[in-house]
């Protein structure tokens, strides 16, 4: 089996496009989603706080992780709200389910967010202020 030459060339255009599209997705996220400014907001106050707290590199790497299922919750509901509107766009209980589901999904990552954030800002916060 012999390989065409230079066919190796278009592989790393096609990889650099696919991180192109995924931009273009959480663009849209951002741009159509009341909540992502939420999420925004939140990212940057907890990244703020974590400097201004000095976290150590383990609650940096649970407050990144915490922020990344949040974007990433909400990047998959949005993409499934935009399938459903597609394949159904009259009102019908099984499309409401899949959009109910889809944000409850977001809900239990901001809230696992919001316990993580509690666990490791709760204590710093308490320090912070003289008693």
């Amino acid at each position: 089996m012999s390989e065409r030459p230079h066919a190796h060339r278009g592989w790393g255009w096609a990889r650099l496009r696919c991180f192109v599209d995924a931009a273009a997705g959480l663009r849209a996220v951002f741009t159509t989603q009341a909540n992502a400014k939420i999420h925004a907001v939140a990212t940057v106050v907890v990244v703020g706080a974590g400097f201004f707290f000095a976290l150590r590199p383990v609650e940096w790497a649970l407050a990144a992780l915490a922020i990344a299922l949040v974007w990433a919750a909400e990047a998959v509901n949005t993409a499934i709200e935009a399938v459903v509107d597609l394949a159904s766009p009259e009102r019908h209980p099984l499309a409401g389910r899949a959009k109910d589901a889809a944000a409850g999904a977001v809900l239990v990552a901001a809230g696992g967010a919001a316990l993580i954030g509690v666990l490791g800002f709760g204590p710093k916060i308490v320090a912070w202020f003289p008693g």
